[in-house]
């Protein structure tokens, strides 16, 4: 079933781990307790030269401050007009100078619409922007052996979650077609609703704070009643969520090639790797098919 991973350590350390959970033995774990959780970007699809979310966001702020030259002086339209990639490096670091603008700019974008107009617009960016390498979209650049490994722990009766600091809504839009994973099974950062007029309307205030850093296991546990038993990630703001699980999977992105090659974002958690005994997923040895 993880046809796309080659038979190496990190492989055979997830299919001991999942048959000891599944099967009969000291280790087995309840269907019910089989919660397994992963990040989105840079642990399923591609996440450089940005992360897809933020090419939507990007896109759609250019636009509003074209149309609204009063908003060059504010973040993050300042930022988009003057190149200044070093700002947005602060959402890693969640930067309160950066997250609140950031913040402020999707309530300001969106607030007061419905899930069908905000489904559209990303409907839209998925069909058409292009991730500038490979010149595809960026549903065609998921990583295939993720999604066996999906399989593979659905057939094991977990149930598994997409966890990401980005924005849950926007995943939702592709995850059942991309992922086969359920609408309801993804987990991120998100817009308060309310139920007005027979209509459910986005508002300016988000739902629970961002879910990076100790806000992963935190909005897990509030979706899910539980902390996850397997999950995987590739960043350091991934660190509270694989800490929270039984076992950890940290996808270490070390293939120039047919991918990307770097450590910026995920040096504390690759320094701690094995002290902590998360298993490591180096995709130059261990994928012999990334997408």
């Amino acid at each position: 079933m993880l046809a796309s991973w080659n038979d190496s350590p990190a492989t055979r350390a997830i299919i001991t781990f999942v048959q000891r959970v599944a099967g009969a033995g000291p280790g087995f774990v309840p269907a019910a307790e089989r919660i397994a959780t992963f990040d989105n970007d840079g642990t399923l699809w591609v996440e450089r030269p940005m992360p897809p979310q933020f090419d939507f966001l990007l896109r759609t702020w250019a636009a509003e401050a074209r149309n609204d030259p009063s908003l060059a002086s504010r973040q993050p339209y300042k930022a988009i007009i003057e190149g200044d990639t070093a700002f947005f490096a602060g959402v890693l670091t969640q930067d309160p100078d950066v997250v609140s603008p950031l913040e402020q700019a999707v309530a300001r974008s969106w607030k007061g619409t419905t899930p069908d107009e905000f489904d559209g617009q990303v409907r839209t960016f998925i069909a058409t922007a292009k991730q500038p390498r490979f010149g595809v979209s960026y549903t065609d650049l998921v990583y295939r052996p993720m999604l066996e490994l999906f399989d593979y722990l659905k057939a094991n009766d977990f149930r598994v979650f997409v966890c990401s600091g980005g924005g849950r809504d926007f995943m939702r839009v592709f995850a059942e077609e991309t992922w086969g994973i359920y609408k309801e099974d993804v987990i991120g950062s998100a817009a308060d609703y309310e139920y007005i007029e027979g209509r459910i309307v986005r508002q300016d205030r988000m739902l629970g704070g961002l879910a990076l850093g100790p806000g992963k296991p935190a909005h897990i546990y509030a979706h899910t009643g539980r902390l996850p038993l397997f999950a995987g990630g590739n960043a350091d703001v991934d660190i509270d969520m694989l800490e929270s699980a039984t076992f950890a999977l940290l996808i270490n992105h070390d293939d120039q090639h047919r991918e990307y090659a770097y450590t910026d974002g995920a040096k504390q958690s690759l320094a701690g790797a094995n002290e902590m005994g998360w298993t490591v997923v180096n995709i130059k040895d261990d994928w012999s098919t990334v997408f």
